[in-house]
């Protein structure tokens, strides 16, 4: 007999030191994997936001090239009615030059003209058209070659002014004119010059679009590249999570099998116990002062102090801070649980800080929370939990993915 219970502390014992290691190392793995997701998923989000940036920049990029599309066409129409406009004044001009040197020669004509009827007056001494006055036969003829002469004479003053005039005109004309083209050609150079302005401002607008389009397509990749790292990340933490309750649940029923060893041997004890003080007929004493209640390891679940307060007040909030409080009374029942079993340490300290249990202890979370203190109701549902409500019996729990049987409470799961 006494043989097999050192087999059996041995086995037991040796259970204690392998199987927590296996755990501990699928439990650091889950930490490392989730720490890797938090990262991801913050690269996700930056690059997200980063392409949101570059959405907004290329649809405001799209909208000013649309403007600047819209005034180069209105400018280059502008543009071309100026030439057009331009080209009708050069021709008026062209003929207006055509008309000016013809009445320049018609000019040249009748002054030469003039020029022979004075030298003829000048050489004849004026007697020409008084010659033509004394021919006349009698008074009437007398009178028609005076009104001749008149005439001619009129006509020749009308024609010198009808040539004055239309001189004067044409030559106003293209003074009018050249000035037309003159401000024309400005204004073509003006709207050459804008319209070189604006097909700068298109070409440098549209080099910046296809950046940021370049640039937005680059970002919308790597937010596709961090979400797909994510869902395998997710996927092989949701592995290794089902690998862990498998663990736990190995263990928990190690820990139940180990408990009915520890019961039955116990009771064997007593029993034999009792036999042998029947036999000496000292059934008085019935041998109990040396035994303890299944499961009373610690002996230290009533007492609780202000650092068992903050400690677990702190893992509550890291593990169910946006939990139902009923959630909160759980997660703090399964540590108060943890230190009354014979199978983990009997202080909240060493249950809290027992390698490979909870996460938010190795990723510096807890230490954090617990510095600046966690709020309100997870400091009640602590108190509360360390004066004795517990409200399940679970030693472990996990978050909720589906894949563990249990008592589901919030987005967790206890078994």
């Amino acid at each position: 007999m006494k043989k097999i219970r050192i087999a059996g502390l041995i086995g037991f014992l040796v259970f204690c030191m392998i199987f927590p290691m296996a755990v501990y190392a699928t439990q650091e793995k889950i930490d490392k994997v989730h720490d890797e997701i938090e990262d991801l998923q913050q690269q996700k989000d930056e690059a997200q936001q980063k392409a949101e940036s570059l959405s907004q920049e290329a649809g405001g990029l799209e909208g000013d090239l649309a403007v600047f599309n819209d005034k180069l066409a209105k400018i280059t129409e502008e543009l071309n009615l100026t030439e057009q406009q331009l080209e009708s004044t050069r021709k008026n001009l062209k003929e207006t030059g055509k008309a000016l040197k013809k009445a320049q020669k018609v000019e040249k004509s009748q002054y030469e003209d003039m020029k022979k009827r004075i030298r003829f007056l000048y050489e004849t001494g004026g007697n020409g058209l008084l010659e033509v006055l004394l021919s006349a036969e009698d008074f009437a003829d007398f009178l028609n070659k005076a009104e001749y002469i008149s005439s001619i004479q009129e006509y020749d003053r009308m024609m010198l002014d009808r040539y004055r005039e239309t001189k004067e005109l044409i030559a106003g004309k293209k003074e009018e004119l050249s000035r037309q083209e003159a401000s024309l050609d400005s204004l073509k150079e003006q709207q050459e010059a804008k319209q070189q302005e604006v097909a700068e401002l298109v070409s440098d607008t549209s080099e910046h679009l296809n950046a940021a389009k370049k640039q937005l397509a680059d970002a919308q990749a790597d937010v596709a590249g961090y979400a797909a790292k994510l869902e395998k990340q997710k996927a092989y933490e949701e592995q290794l999570e089902a690998q862990k309750a498998a663990e736990d649940a190995k263990r928990l029923e190690e820990i139940k099998r180990q408990e009915e060893e520890i019961k039955r041997r116990k009771e064997q004890e007593a029993q034999s116990q009792k036999n042998a003080n029947t036999n000496n007929g000292n059934s008085g004493n019935n041998g109990n002062s040396g035994t303890k209640g299944n499961g009373g390891g610690s002996g230290n679940s009533g007492s609780s102090n202000a650092s068992d307060l903050s400690m677990l007040a702190a893992l509550i909030q890291c593990e169910a801070g946006g939990e139902s409080y009923e959630g909160k009374l759980a997660v703090g029942s399964v540590v108060m649980n943890r230190v009354s079993s014979s199978h983990f340490p009997n202080t909240v300290a060493g249950v809290i800080y027992q390698a490979g249990q909870f996460s938010p202890v190795a990723s510096g979370r807890f230490a954090s929370v617990l510095a600046s203190g966690a709020d309100a109701s997870c400091t009640q549902a602590a108190g509360e939990v360390l004066g004795g409500r517990i409200t399940i019996g679970c030693l472990y729990f996990r978050s909720n993915n589906g894949s563990i049987s249990g008592t589901v409470i919030g987005g967790n799961v206890f078994y």
